[in-house]
């Protein structure tokens, strides 16, 4: 679980572990990473800390968790940020760093995931690029930048994972109601988005899909506000 500590990851979290499911769990805040650890009742070892802005991070905590567990069963990566500026305010470095940690680091891990799958000869992998990974906003420029290339390159390795046994299931969220927005200066219906909650379930229900298939879609959105 790649962010487990933000408002949807840790929802999709305590789902997983409710569950019985064998769950490691990824963020960059240590002490957060520790109370939820703590809260869900993982051993100290199932928890991993994970700086998504820098390769070396990535490389420790994927070899440390590919040590431990072997190939994961499912990879769910709840990890992101979002700035949200007109572009005369949108500075070079904010749009790097969008890019950096909602694409480029779901590159890198996934260059150790897919092996360790391939050699396992299964796996599926969960990614949430969010509405704005498939239609634009105002605004949104990095953002969106880096959602669509999410869609676009987890659609390309699909593309390459046709005859493994290896599935990606994209999921296209709407607003959420989530600590994504406390940053955010633009006017916004809280109350009328998705509850963080039902987000986590529509995780949930992914991972119980039968191995025989794949959802390769799905798009969830706040009934008052559909914009795809």
């Amino acid at each position: 679980m790649i962010g487990a500590t933000g408002t949807i990851g840790s929802g999709i979290a305590k789902k997983l572990a409710d569950s019985g499911a064998r769950l490691y769990i990824t963020g960059r805040d240590q002490n957060k990473l520790n109370e939820l650890a703590d809260t869900l009742k993982l051993n100290p070892d199932q928890a991993l800390q994970l700086d998504l802005t820098n390769e070396s991070s990535i490389q420790n905590a994927m070899e440390t968790f590919l040590s431990r567990a072997g190939s994961p069963d499912i990879v769910i990566n709840a990890a992101g940020i979002g700035i949200i500026k007109p572009i005369e305010s949108l500075s070079v470095a904010e749009f790097k760093r969008t890019i950096d940690i909602n694409l480029t680091a779901s590159f890198i891990l996934l260059k150790f995931i897919i092996p360790a799958m391939k050699t396992a000869g299964k796996g599926l992998i969960i990614h949430i690029p969010g509405v704005l990974g498939k239609t634009p906003m105002a605004g949104a420029a990095a953002y969106a930048a880096s959602k669509y290339g999410l869609n676009g390159m987890m659609k390309s390795i699909r593309e390459e994972l046709k005859r493994t046994n290896i599935r990606i299931t994209q999921l296209f969220l709407g607003g959420v109601d989530s600590a994504f927005w406390d940053s955010i200066d633009l006017k916004v219906q809280r109350d009328k988005m998705i509850a963080a909650d039902e987000a986590a379930k529509a995780v949930w229900f992914l991972c119980q899909q039968p191995a025989s298939g794949v959802v390769s879609e799905m798009v969830i959105q706040p009934f008052n506000h559909q914009a795809i």
